[in-house]
C-alpha cells in the first residue's frame, strides 16, 4: 500500500531527511585518501548520534554499520572496513536516518583525491540522471515518468543502469511502496500523487550493467570490474514539484 503522508508525518520527514543529508555531507568533509572506510562509517554514525535520531541501517536486515560504503566497482550496500581509500577511488556512500519515527534516506558519490575523467563523468551523470527523474514529475503522473527520464540520461550517454535494484517509497518505513526503477517507459507503472514520500536513487555502471552479489550476502558488485556510481534523495512530491527532504549538494 502506498502511504500518502499528513502534514505531521512530512515536517518529521523534513527533520529526518535533513540528519541524514548532513550526516552525508559530514561524510564528504572527512573523506581523505588513506583513510579506512570504518572511519568514515564513523563520522556518520557520529553525526546521527548527535542529532538525537539513529543509523536507519544498523542493523537493519543484520547490516552491521550506519552506512554503506561502497568503493569502485562495488554498486551499493558495501560493508565498512578497514580497506583504505586510494588516490583515484570513487566511493558510493549511502546513509539513513530515523528520529521521531521516521527514515531519511540518500546517497552520493565521490571522488579520492585526483581521479580518471571518465570516473568524473560517470558521477555527473548520475547526479544528473537524478535531477532529471525529478524534473519529469508531475502530480497524477506515474512513475514511469521519472524512471524513463532517468534511464535515457544514463544510457545517452553511454553507461547502464541496474535493473535487480531499485528507489522506493519512504516514511515510517525505510522501504515503503511504491518501487521506483531507474528504468521503464513513460505513462506506465503507479501514479504519483502530492504528499507521497519516494527515494529515487539512480546506480549507473560505467560498463555492462550485470551484477552479483558478494559472498559477504550483501554487497553488489559489476560483473565487469567497471565502476559504479550512486546518487539518492528521499523527496516529498507536491502538487506543483518536487521538495528534497535531504539536500546534500
Amino acid at each position: 500500500m502506498i502511504v500518502i503522508k499528513t502534514p505531521a508525518h512530512i515536517e518529521a520527514m523534513r527533520v529526518s531527511g535533513r540528519i541524514a543529508g548532513e550526516s552525508l555531507l559530514a561524510a564528504k568533509e572527512a573523506l581523505r585518501v588513506g583513510m579506512t572506510t570504518k572511519e568514515l562509517d564513523a563520522v556518520v554514525h557520529k553525526y546521527i548520534l548527535s542529532q538525537k535520531a539513529t543509523p536507519s541501517f544498523l542493523g537493519y536486515n543484520g547490516f552491521p554499520a550506519a552506512s554503506c560504503i561502497s568503493v569502485n566497482d562495488a554498486v551499493i550496500h558495501g560493508f565498512p572496513s578497514d580497506y583504505r581509500l586510494r588516490e583515484g577511488d570513487i566511493v558510493s556512500i549511502d546513509v539513513g536516518a530515523c528520529k521521531d519515527g521516521f527514515h531519511g534516506d540518500c546517497a552520493d558519490t565521490f571522488p579520492v583525491g585526483s581521479v580518471t575523467d571518465e570516473a568524473l563523468r560517470l558521477i555527473a551523470v548520475t547526479k544528473q540522471s537524478f535531477y532529471d527523474g525529478i524534473a519529469a514529475y508531475r502530480n497524477g503522473g506515474r512513475i514511469g515518468d521519472l524512471s524513463a527520464a532517468i534511464q535515457q540520461r544514463v544510457e545517452t550517454n553511454g553507461f547502464s543502469v541496474v535493473k535487480e535494484y531499485v528507489g522506493h517509497g519512504v516514511g515510517a518505513h525505510l522501504h515503503e511502496e511504491p518501487d521506483v526503477p531507474n528504468y521503464g517507459r513513460a505513462g506506465h507503472g503507479p501514479r504519483l500523487y502530492a504528499n507521497m514520500t519516494i527515494a529515487i536513487e539512480p546506480m549507473v555502471c560505467e560498463k555492462s550493467a550485470a551484477i552479483y552479489v558478494d559472498k559477504d550476502g550483501w554487497k553488489v558488485l559489476t560483473r565487469d570490474g567497471g565502476l559504479a556510481a550512486h546518487y539518492e534523495n528521499t523527496v516529498l512530491l507536491t502538487e506543483t514539484g518536487v521538495e528534497i527532504l535531504t539536500p546534500h549538494d
